[in-house]
Order: C-alpha cells, then structure tokens, then sequence
C-alpha cells in the first residue's frame, strides 16, 4: 500500500510535542505541507524546524486555542500561502482530572473551552476551504475516557465525551461537502505523562518498573502505546484508501475497552500499599 500524501495541505494543532508533535512528523515524511500550532512559541518552532528537512513547507506559529479569531487568522493564512487546507488533525488539549467533591463549575467550563470548543474552532474555520474544494479531512484526537466513563476525572471524561460527539455528528453532516470526520481514542500512549503520575506515587516506596506493572494490568496488550501508533492511522484516514470512512470512532488503545474504568481504583489502592511499605520498612530513598 502506497499512501501518497506529499500533495496534501496539512494543520496539525498542539503540534509541538507528544501526539501533535509525532503526527506532524509522520506527515512531513510523507512531503506534506505541515502547519503546526501550539500554545508556546518557543516549542512550536522548536518543532517547526525539525519538519523544515523533511516536509515540502512549513508553517509553525503559536495560537491559543480558546481565541476564535486567532485560530480563524490562523487557518486563513495557511489556506492563502498554499491555496486551501486539505487535512485537520485537532490535537489540542490535555487531560484533567478532579470529582464531585475537588472540582468547581468553573474549572469544567475553562477544561471546555481549551478542548470541545478549541476543536470547535478550528472545524469552523477549516471547513469554509475544504467545502470549497469539495474535499477534507478532519481527525479528531480524543480519549478512550471520553467513549467509556471512568469514575474519576469529570472534566476529562465529559469533555472528551463531548469531541467525540462533535466528531460523529460532524462526520454524518458534512460527507455532503467531500468533508470526512473520525475520531481516534487514545489509551495509555506514552508521551512522558507516565513519569508525572510516577512521581505522584510517595516517593522512593517503588520502582519505575513496578508502576508501570501496576498501570498496564488494564492493557491486554500490556505495554504503552507510542505516539507513533497514533501517526500510522492519522496518515491512513488521510489517504485515499479511507474515502469511505466517516464518523468513526477507532480506539488506539492496545485492547483496553472496559477495564480503563478500574484503573482509578487501581492507582488508589497502589498508592495505598505503598505508603503502607513505605512505612513499614522506614525507607526515605529512593529504590
């Protein structure tokens, strides 16, 4: 299978690292056209630069995503410099956790605006070129969370509840226009956010080895996904060979379904047992 993109006229937004970032990579290997945006101006063109070598251009620009005509100035002028845009990856946002008892109103409707309507955005302003074209490409980059509910972390899970909602509806409006709309959901891909929730665990009770033994129990396959994982799919939903694929929404999560919502109590009860041998065995360093 030749997927050939090298024509395609790309935005790929929280492009600077992780996911974004390997995406964008993927894309410029392919000699697409990448456009990347990110919150920090010094790590989008960080990454920008590295795409120089390898994309046929590059745009990399810092846009807040909660700033409608930002993102609109954006997606305006990649589509003048080089004549439309062809593909959405809607990367932006991040997860957030907190329940009942930790969270305000307040702190949802901010989680909201960076992520929901952050991807609102930019749909809104891509499409007006796509539908010109008669032809798109939109990827949605969403949570597993937000298709199965775990019983923790509200605003992750109804936020990604809701792109992933956006992205259906989307993805049965707008085929009309020539415009196709999917979602991946991402399980437990390691980005370095798996370093942070080690350094939660009480300090020098565990190995690094044995928290990620702790955290994979949930995945059949039992390891992290890669951000590359991501990019193989993001490139195929671009293609051609996926012209007849709309409205779907595809798991990248190693076989996890279900089990994701024991994790919660998983981590809990972990952290739990290593106070307790953290305690019992009067260490202070690290293992």
């Amino acid at each position: 299978m030749n997927i050939d993109l090298s024509q395609k006229r790309v935005i790929v937004t929280g492009g600077s690292r992780g996911i974004g970032r390997a995406i964008a990579r993927a894309f410029a290997s392919e000699g697409a056209r990448v456009a990347i945006c990110a919150r920090t101006e010094a790590d989008v063109q960080a990454t920008g630069r590295e795409l120089e070598g390898q994309a046929r251009a590059v745009i990399a620009k810092a846009v807040d995503v909660t700033d409608t005509q930002a993102v609109k100035r954006f997606v305006d002028e990649v589509a003048e410099v080089w004549g439309s845009v062809d593909v959405l990856v809607n990367n932006a946002g991040q997860g957030r956790g907190g329940n009942l008892d930790t969270l305000t109103p307040e702190q949802i409707l901010e989680h909201a605006n960076v992520l929901q309507m952050g991807h609102f955005r930019f749909v809104q302003a891509v499409v007006p070129h796509m539908r010109k074209q008669r032809w798109g490409r939109i990827i949605e980059i969403n949570a597993l969370a937000g298709a199965i509910p775990t019983p923790d972390g509200i605003p992750s899970v109804i936020n990604r509840a809701s792109c992933i909602a956006l992205s259906k509806t989307l993805g049965m409006s707008l085929p009309k226009d020539g415009i196709l709309v999917n979602t991946l959901n991402m399980g437990w891909i390691d980005t370095g956010q798996w370093e942070r929730h080690f350094k939660e665990m009480p300090a020098g009770s565990c190995s690094r080895a044995e928290f990620d033994e702790m955290v994979l129990k949930v995945v059949p396959l039992g390891r992290f996904g890669k951000p590359e994982d991501v990019a193989g799919m993001a490139l195929f939903l671009a293609s051609d060979y996926a012209g007849f694929i709309s409205a779907a929404s595809i798991d990248i999560a190693g076989g996890m379904q279900g089990q994701i919502a024991y994790y919660p109590t998983l981590k809990r009860d972990f952290n739990e047992a290593m106070k307790a041998r953290l305690a019992a065995s009067g260490r202070t360093e690290p293992l």
